[in-house]
């Protein structure tokens, strides 16, 4: 097939260090080459890929020495997808919303992968206004707030297990590990308080957005005082892999519908046992008792903690192979692309005339 992949402009495909949306565009798009696929990446100048690689600006924007508006540059990008679109058997896109109206005039097959959390309000006059936007979910918990939107698929994000080395134990200094970002949904002081009640260090790796800023400066930095708790800034693939696999558990302790959580499948494919709270697609990515524990409470994650030795690590590097290496997601999206591309059976809805004439009945103004 030929395929647009077209990412947001935020970041570097891959990212640098956070970034969970271009990681998986990454992966998918290089998966999709491998398998020999003709895949086109619509992404920042300074990525990098196997694939044809169209960019609109030269460095992503989060990254860029000048201010850039990002309305403007992802327009700039929609055209430039649309002037190459009949080159294309499907379009996928990565990019929130921002595309729909286009597309409603745009004969190429194309499908949006929502990324991001849809239980806003605004989000429900989206879909009230483009209910035939073709669109893939990456949980089915993440579909709750918008049942009607035209649904064609449900793909769970991938990892390349190669990527990440299996750690058969963990560290001997016992630590466990928080990654994402800081802020209150992502729950940081959730995990500071159980690494102190617990008395074992705790090593943060984490993006600090500028909306955040005054949170962490008043919510997080006064913990760093503390000898159990290291900030270690962001960090890279190699640092993330030694980071995760070295911890006795990584604490995902949400407060949010998070649509997918791909830093539980990452610690899985390091055999680092999840400690999650039940929230958004937790219960979809987790198998309590086999890659870790899902609680409720800080009470309850404290006490599974505890229990944490339990866990099988191969166990979860072997659930992380079966159900979220790079393979089943691709395969995932190469069905939803055949099923859009395969020509769609015409519907002939009868006038009232004709059902009228099929049961012999006088045409009268009623059926008219």
């Amino acid at each position: 097939m030929r395929i647009a992949q077209v990412a947001p402009l935020i970041e570097t495909v891959p990212p640098k260090t956070y970034g969970g949306t271009e990681r998986v565009v990454h992966y998918l798009t290089e998966e999709l080459v491998r398998q020999g696929h003709d895949v086109t990446l619509f992404a920042s100048g300074d990525s990098r890929t196997e694939a044809d690689h169209v960019a609109v600006v030269k460095e992503s924007l989060r990254c860029s020495r000048e201010t850039r508006d990002p309305v403007v540059w992802h327009q700039r990008q929609l055209m430039e997808v649309l002037r190459m679109a009949d080159k294309f058997d499907i379009i996928h896109f990565h990019t929130d919303f921002s595309h729909f109206s286009a597309m409603r005039y745009l004969n190429t097959p194309h499908v949006t992968t929502l990324h991001g959390r849809l239980d806003l309000p605004d989000f429900q006059t989206v879909f009230d206004e483009f209910p035939d936007m073709p669109v893939v979910s990456i949980s089915d918990s993440q579909r709750r707030p918008i049942p009607h939107a035209n649904w064609v698929g449900t793909v769970y994000n991938g990892t390349p297990g190669e990527n990440y080395m299996f750690q058969p134990t963990p560290d001997p200094v016992e630590y466990f590990a928080f990654l994402g970002r800081f802020s209150p949904e992502k729950g940081p002081e959730r995990a500071i308080e159980i690494a102190k009640r617990l008395g074992v260090k705790l090593k943060m790796a984490a993006k600090i957005d500028r909306v955040d800023e005054q949170y962490f400066a008043e919510r997080i930095q006064p913990h760093l005082s503390d000898p159990l708790i290291e900030y270690i800034g962001e960090v890279d693939e190699e640092g993330k892999n030694e980071l995760l696999g070295g911890a006795k558990a990584l604490l995902f302790p949400i407060d949010w519908p998070e649509p997918f959580g791909l830093v539980m499948t990452e610690a899985m494919a390091c055999g680092t046992p999840v400690i999650a709270f039940r929230n958004g697609s937790v219960d979809e990515v987790m198998k309590p008792g086999v890659t870790g524990y899902i609680v409720e409470s800080i009470d309850e994650a404290v006490a599974a903690a505890e229990n944490i030795d339990k866990i099988s690590r191969r166990g979860c590097r072997l659930y992380f192979q079966d159900r979220f290496d790079v393979e089943p997601m691709t395969h995932g999206y190469v069905q939803v692309y055949e099923k859009l591309i395969a020509p769609q059976p015409t519907i002939r809805i009868p006038s009232r005339r004709a059902i009228a004439k099929s049961n012999d009945q006088p045409l009268t103004m009623e059926t008219a």
